[in-house]
């Protein structure tokens, strides 16, 4: 690809895709180092300025990171997971994504309800639970550490199952006929302790993704809380956002009281 001098695309942006294009296509694979910045200037006719902005801009997408005086390098692919538009398992999402994902089980047990816990499940404290621990890979590589809190009296035997490579949400419904219709997500970032950096294969205080969430029944009724971390050097979020159109009357009363809100009043247009 060469840059188009004559368009009105900037000149930034057409190296951006040009950039991305040969690592999108495997000519530049995670671990390369891209071409430096004098030699892109000589090969694509542009200034030292383009160049470095348009790295920058690909730094800021995730497709590479640059190192101090090493130049720049393909970054490992991020694993994009739906968060919000569809309730998916992991192994699903991973599955219909054209990806091999696995799972290690660290620890399958029937233990009390903490308070946390009982909480999210809206159950009485020291109620019986099944507590599912499970390390979770794409490719063989580790990305999620997760633990699974089910209440033992809509799944018993659960934790006599295998769960190594299937999913969890399968198992609900043809094993128990418990269906999904809903959940909440808690999004935060937190720092890997040693435990989850040993696990994770990543330096202690590496940024981590945690995840808190809720799965709901139509009823109404939680059937899991789980507790995830994913590290941040390998997972992205995605999330849909859709307008609802007001209707047209309340548009227009709408409309008409912010016309007439004093400008003034800084609490009036916060209301």
């Amino acid at each position: 690809m060469v840059i188009n001098f004559s368009s009105p695309i900037p000149y930034y942006v057409q190296l951006n895709d040009a950039l991305r294009t040969e690592i999108d296509t495997g000519t530049w694979q995670p671990g390369d180092r891209l071409p430096g910045e004098h030699e892109l200037c000589d090969r694509y006719g542009i200034s030292r300025t383009v160049v470095r902005q348009a790295l920058r801009e690909l730094e800021l997408e995730g497709y590479i990171y640059r190192r101090k005086g090493k130049g720049s390098f393909v970054a490992e692919l991020k694993i994009s997971e739906n968060l919000a538009q569809r309730l998916l398992g992991f192994h699903q999402d991973m599955i219909e994504r054209g990806l091999t994902p696995n799972s290690q089980v660290l620890s399958s047990e029937i233990e009390s309800a903490g308070i946390k816990v009982a909480e999210y499940l809206e159950i009485e404290v020291g109620t019986p639970v099944i507590a599912i621990e499970r390390l979770r890979l794409v490719n063989d590589e580790p990305r999620i550490l997760v633990s699974s809190y089910l209440p033992y009296e809509l799944c018993p035997g659960l934790e006599k199952l295998d769960l190594t490579d299937v999913s969890l949400y399968a198992i609900l419904e043809e094993h128990f006929h418990l269906f999904i219709a809903r959940g909440r997500r808690y999004i935060e970032s937190v720092l890997a302790d040693e435990r989850e950096a040993g696990l994770m294969q990543i330096e202690s205080c590496s940024p981590l993704m945690l995840v808190n969430s809720i799965s709901y029944r139509a009823d109404g009724k939680p059937i899991e809380f789980y507790h995830a971390v994913h590290r941040g050097d390998r997972s992205r979020f995605e999330i849909e956002l859709v307008r609802i159109q007001e209707q047209g009357p309340v548009r227009k009363t709408l409309w008409s009281s912010a016309a007439n809100l004093p400008l003034s009043n800084p609490q009036a247009r916060t209301k």
